[in-house]
């Protein structure tokens, strides 16, 4: 309040006004056992890779407390979150990386501490090969491309991601031409993406940097042109060493119903 007074949001401060303000605890987030099936792709006692569906958000977090994939690796057992025996956040036991929510396919998760130790160090030390598949609008000049940036906090929108000239992270990005031509008038083409930095919303900030937003991503640019009911962004493949035995790992995510549909509507 305000002078003890509600007001407006667009209310100028004076000098001398009387201003208090009521506090309170955010709601933690908690991680409860739900029954939850899911896509398993590979298992094996220290590893689990399974193909996330759109719309599923990794961990509970603010907005999302259950409907995760956390949630229901605990429906599948209960005591799985023991394994780390309070080495991680407890609402993100065995995570060693994320998919947006509305981004769908493969996401490695460790079954223990040592494991996710070895699987974080794996992925900084760049060891993991990371593929994805994009449909973008409009369609790039070029049939491939490398960018690299820098990307941060938006300036003005803290929300977002943003290519920033200092003060942000290496990104470096690969982009090749699976196939080009339109959807109804409008250029589009399907790209695999090749990600060797891990920063938040990279290929989203790269592409739509780069002229090709990602169609059916609103937050930066993607729905002016196509719309779609998510953003078209596939977590395609991924190959990695296994974090105990070192032998090369290799899986893929097929297309998902959705994709594979504006994939074919794009005529050449």
């Amino acid at each position: 309040t305000v002078n003890g007074l509600e007001k407006p949001k667009n209310y100028k401060l004076r000098p001398g006004d009387d201003i208090e303000v009521e506090s309170f605890d955010p709601e933690e987030p908690d991680a409860v056992p739900q029954d939850i099936p899911l896509d398993i792709v590979y298992e094996d006692g220290d590893l689990i890779v399974v193909q996330k569906p759109k719309g599923m958000v990794v961990h509970p977090a603010a907005g999302n407390y259950t409907g995760t994939v956390v949630n229901a690796l605990l429906g599948r057992n209960q005591e799985y979150a023991e394994e780390f025996d309070g080495e991680t956040d407890p609402v993100r036991p065995g995570i060693v990386h994320r998919l947006d929510k509305d981004t769908s396919g493969c996401l490695v998760i460790a079954k223990n501490g040592v494991a996710m130790h070895k699987l974080c160090r794996s992925f900084a030390e760049r060891e993991i090969a990371k593929v994805y598949a994009a449909i973008v609008a409009p369609c790039p000049k070029v049939l491939s491309a490398e960018i690299k940036t820098q990307i941060g906090r938006h300036p003005v929108n803290r929300k977002k991601m943003a290519v920033v000239r200092s003060g942000g992270k290496e990104a470096l990005t690969r982009f090749t031409s699976l196939k080009r031509g339109k959807i109804g008038n409008v250029s589009a083409a399907l790209l695999q993406v090749r990600i060797l930095t891990g920063r938040t919303h990279q290929i989203r900030v790269h592409m739509s940097y780069f002229g090709s937003p990602v169609i059916g991503d609103g937050t930066y640019g993607g729905n002016g042109r196509i719309a779609a009911p998510r953003q078209m962004l596939h977590a395609w493949k991924l190959s990695f060493p296994h974090p105990f035995t070192r032998e090369e790992l290799s899986f893929e995510a097929p297309f998902p119903a959705d994709f594979q549909e504006y994939a074919n509507k794009i005529q050449e």
